[in-house]
């Protein structure tokens, strides 16, 4: 039973390998409320992975970037996109969002994925040949330690990767460090609502599920301001557990993180299948 930070980022790293291995077979991914093996009951479809881009954006994508798309949100869609922009997609997985992200920068703009699985990147390499986009960059690494210089993206996205991690304080931090003055964030993530406890948010999900690491609303809040950002903005767009929502993060950076560093309440749970 997995409950140190260590065995928490190995279980989440085996379920999303699981993952990519079984969209390369021809089947579906396996991750955050995913439909084939983690879905918190009926409708966890609509609440997961590619029911959330329209049909437009779908058509854009091969059919295995929407296999394995295991987000809960769109963060392309809220992101505001300029062409010629460099872009960095935190726990890009199967490269949905790089993809669509490359697609709306344009051959002038750049869109960087990092992903931790060595599976989810040679899918999304895949994925992204067969989409035909060349101004992409796949990356390995954590999102704790981005592998990119100071001040050289314009906009971060992720889409429900934040709350997997088991050290917020350092990711925020990172985003922080590499985002331009005046770069911006747009997240897609699991928020819980105030109320809940770091065992009560445990007791609707577990971690590699997306719920039990998930961040209550004013932890967001909190933690992006302290980190020098300012309009910072969570809104909740569908509910995936009681209490527990999908929701829009949006912020925009006006200093370098404070040197003191960032401390966010993290919730401590089993690491099972939901």
């Amino acid at each position: 039973m997995a409950t140190t930070a260590d065995e928490l980022r190995e279980e989440v790293r085996r379920r999303y390998a699981e993952s990519a291995r079984a969209v390369t077979d021809g089947g579906e991914g396996c991750g955050c409320g995913s439909r084939s093996c983690c879905a918190d009951g009926e409708g966890a479809a609509a609440r997961f992975g590619d029911a959330l881009y329209d049909a437009e954006q779908r058509g854009q994508l091969p059919e295995a970037a929407t296999l394995a798309s295991l987000g809960c949100g769109n963060p392309t869609a809220v992101a505001a996109l300029r062409e010629g922009e460099t872009v960095l997609d935190l726990g890009s997985g199967g490269g949905i969002d790089v993809i669509l992200s490359a697609k709306r920068v344009g051959p002038t703009g750049v869109a960087y994925g990092l992903d931790m699985t060595d599976e989810m990147l040679a899918l999304a390499r895949q994925n992204a040949a067969d989409a035909d986009v060349t101004n992409v960059h796949f990356l390995k690494g954590m999102i704790e330690e981005i592998p990119l210089p100071a001040d050289s993206v314009d906009v971060v996205i992720s889409n429900c990767v934040i709350n997997l991690s088991t050290d917020k304080a350092a990711v925020l931090t990172e985003i922080a460090r590499v985002l331009k003055p005046g770069g911006r964030v747009g997240v897609s993530d699991v928020v819980a609502e105030d109320r809940l406890t770091p065992p009560e948010r445990a007791e609707r999900g577990s971690y590699v599920g997306c719920i039990a690491g998930a961040l209550s609303k004013n932890e967001y809040l909190a933690g992006l301001e302290a980190t020098g950002f300012e309009g910072v903005t969570v809104e909740f767009t569908h509910e995936v557990a009681d209490g527990m929502h999908g929701a829009i993060v949006k912020a925009r950076k006006t200093a370098r993180p404070a040197e003191s560093g960032l401390r966010v309440i993290e919730p401590v749970a089993k690491a099972g299948c939901c």
